[in-house]
């Protein structure tokens, strides 16, 4: 057996799963959960609450089997244009990545402080650091490059990144694996719709167009983001309401999307508000899906041909509604939704258009532990 241990730190929660790999690789074998769990509220006053990430970890790894335990694996959120694939932790790692948290202050720190924490409790066994930005490393570079000054680009790091790589890497392979058809040749735009959103358009397993870009905050309304808007409305927040820029940050990040249009961000709370007929629901469950209308349609054209559309992610994967709705109208481009087979309570990989359609429409679960501990392990063999 090879023992993996997969950490997800937020900046007040840790995610852990604990993987047995009989063959070393989790994209040959299905590994085995030893143990998983979450670990909240950290840093806040609360009773129970751990002071700080590495009373978190401490507490987390006591009560775990490590014995025999290969690699830890990190997600990481930033990775930059310094990281194109995972890279084993050392000192000049962590310096790289910390480098990188004026692009990712919410993120960055907290994925920071599970590494050092977990390098000084486990000192020998090989700490990797998985970055949600490395997939998105082979845009383009019209793919990739903003339309401002590019010496100030260049000096400020302003640049398409892109995220959710984790995620749209495994359902991509999963995806040409329900078609059964070699990755290489199956074009794909994969829409990871949780909280957080983002659509990909990945040509034969390799990304080529994706929606988030400097940050998480641009691309498809999202639970509590706005996702694209013009950028002139925040010079109208700080010129004429008189809101400072951290105001603003906040109001896009966090007092935004679903929650800014219709006071609340989870989609099933949306869904059941939109059923007993309430106005605002309505607006925002179309104003939801006619972005990702939006986004398919680009990402057809940039692709030139289309063998699948995926949803994923806990909206992709549980809202037949939005699946729906999503893809509505488009049947002149060989885009359909069956209703029986997706209105069908299934889990797991399944096709949802009608038989023989030109693009088959899937919903392929994502499970981005997976992903970072196979790239784990592809690191440390």
């Amino acid at each position: 057996m090879t023992r993996v241990l997969v950490l997800n730190c937020g900046s007040s929660s840790v995610k852990y799963r604990l993987l047995d790999v009989p063959s070393g690789r989790v994209d040959e074998v299905e590994p085995a959960v030893v143990a998983s769990g979450t670990v909240e509220r950290i840093g806040e006053d609360a009773p129970g609450a751990p002071r700080d990430h590495a009373e978190a970890l401490a507490t987390v790894m006591a009560g775990l089997p490590l014995d025999g335990l290969t690699a830890v694996g990190h997600r990481v959120v930033h990775g930059g244009l310094t990281f194109t694939a995972p890279a084993i932790v050392d000192d000049t790692v962590i310096a790289a990545i910390r480098e990188l948290v004026p692009l990712a202050p919410l993120h960055n720190p907290a994925n920071l402080a599970g590494i050092e924490v977990a390098r000084a409790l486990l000192p020998g066994v090989p700490q990797v650091a998985v970055f949600d930005t490395a997939f998105h490393r082979t845009l383009s570079p019209a793919a990739s490059t903003y339309a401002i000054d590019a010496e100030t680009a260049t000096r400020y790091g302003i640049h398409r990144y892109g995220f959710h790589g984790t995620s749209h890497a495994i359902v991509s392979r999963r995806t040409a694996t329900l078609l059964d058809r070699p990755l290489a040749e199956v074009n794909t735009i994969t829409l990871h719709l949780g909280n957080g959103a983002s659509a990909c358009a990945v040509e034969g397993g390799r990304s080529v167009a994706t929606s988030m870009g400097l940050s998480p905050l641009e691309g498809l309304v999202m639970g509590t983001r706005s996702g694209d808007l013009d950028p002139t409305i925040i010079f109208h927040l700080h010129r004429v309401a008189g809101m400072p820029i951290d105001e603003i940050d906040d109001l896009l990040n966090r007092r935004s999307g679903l929650a800014g249009l219709a006071g609340v961000n989870d989609m099933r709370g949306l869904l059941a508000r939109r059923a007993g007929g309430d106005r605002a629901a309505a607006l925002a469950f179309e104003v939801y899906c006619r972005r990702i209308r939006s986004y398919v349609g680009a990402y057809y054209a940039e692709l030139g041909r289309l063998d699948a559309i995926t949803f994923t992610a806990g909206v992709g994967e549980n809202a037949p509604a939005v699946r729906a709705a999503a893809l509505a109208g488009l049947d002149r481009l060989g885009i359909e939704v069956d209703p029986v087979r997706n209105d069908t309570p299934e889990r797991g990989a399944r096709v949802i258009s009608p038989p023989g359609a030109p693009v088959a429409v899937c919903v392929v679960p994502t499970d981005e532990e997976w992903e970072i501990a196979s790239q784990t392990l592809g690191v440390v063999s």
